[in-house]
């Protein structure tokens, strides 16, 4: 038996790199999964009904279930025909991983305004939107009685939680707002039986390598036989442990590479400083000044 033995799954972004890593062992772990990829360039730009295509072929020829899908989930009808295709497919929904992504890398001083819709849209607007329609599925099946035990699993990144990436600076917000997402969406959805998480991952995947820099590090070769740190593969049982059925943690985002798994824990008070009265521009300067 596996671990996820009669989830459904929908996983955005499942036709290449961790998306597709995700895909291949939930199905491994007995779920049905419907692997969502437009297909398009780095930049999110193009179609290709491809990618999708083939990571279902090779799960139905391991004997697994699986289908495609090629809606734009930046788009809120996209996102709403997605999850429809799952439980007009497999009966239901059970878990949500959002994945899609897209890179458009700019300095502040010179990004278009083109660079910073596309991926706040694919990122952001794109997680909001699957989110979404499967919170809405699962508050109409819980307010008819049914008991949930669903899940959520978002992708945020180091870039817009602990590592800061100069150049990243719609991604790094996008991604940041995905963290806050599911600390929210964590507390809306428990009502419902529907757990909510994030992960930062680290991984060799084609925007990584795309990533001024990047290149020297993630696609160095790796000798047969021997751990490879940086595999998309060491994502995904993380990934699917949160969720399946009994796993208890909701409302969390963890950093994971290669074989490391950190819990990460967002804003927190560093230093205080308080007034009887109002203040005054020179009582901040001074007390602040402090912390300089």
């Amino acid at each position: 038996m596996g671990e996820l033995d009669g989830r459904v799954a929908v996983i955005t972004g499942a036709g290449r790199g961790i998306g597709r890593e995700h895909a291949l062992l939930f199905a491994k772990e007995g779920a049905s999964v419907v692997v969502n990829d437009l297909g398009g360039a780095n930049d999110g730009s193009g179609t290709d009904a491809g990618p999708a295509q083939e990571v279902v072929d090779e799960i139905r020829a391991a004997g697994g279930k699986a289908a495609a899908n090629t809606d734009n989930i930046a788009e809120w009808a996209g996102a709403k025909n997605l999850v429809e295709q799952a439980v007009a497919e497999f009966g239901k929904l059970d878990v949500l991983v959002n994945n899609a992504g897209i890179l458009r890398d700019a300095f502040i001083a010179g990004i278009e305004e083109s660079q910073w819709d596309a991926v706040i849209a694919v990122h952001l607007k794109g997680h909001a939107a699957v989110l979404h329609h499967a919170a809405a599925y699962w508050k109409a099946k819980s307010k008819a009685g049914e008991q949930l035990s669903a899940a959520v699993v978002n992708t945020a990144s180091a870039s817009g939680t602990t590592l800061p990436n100069a150049g990243q600076v719609n991604y790094g917000a996008a991604k940041a707002g995905i963290a806050a997402m599911t600390l929210v969406a964590a507390q809306e959805l428990e009502r419902y039986g529907v757990r909510a998480n994030a992960i930062a991952p680290i991984a060799r995947t084609r925007l990584t390598l795309a990533t001024p820099g990047m290149g020297a590090i993630f696609g160095q070769e790796v000798p047969e036989g021997e751990f490879d740190a940086f595999s998309p593969a060491n994502i995904s049982p993380l990934v699917a442990y949160l969720a399946t059925e009994k796993c208890p943690h909701t409302g969390q985002v963890f950093a994971v590479q290669g074989g490391s798994i950190q819990k990460l824990q967002g804003w927190s008070v560093d230093k205080t400083t308080e007034t009887e009265g109002p203040w005054t521009i020179t009582d901040v300067a001074s007390r602040l000044g402090e912390w300089a």
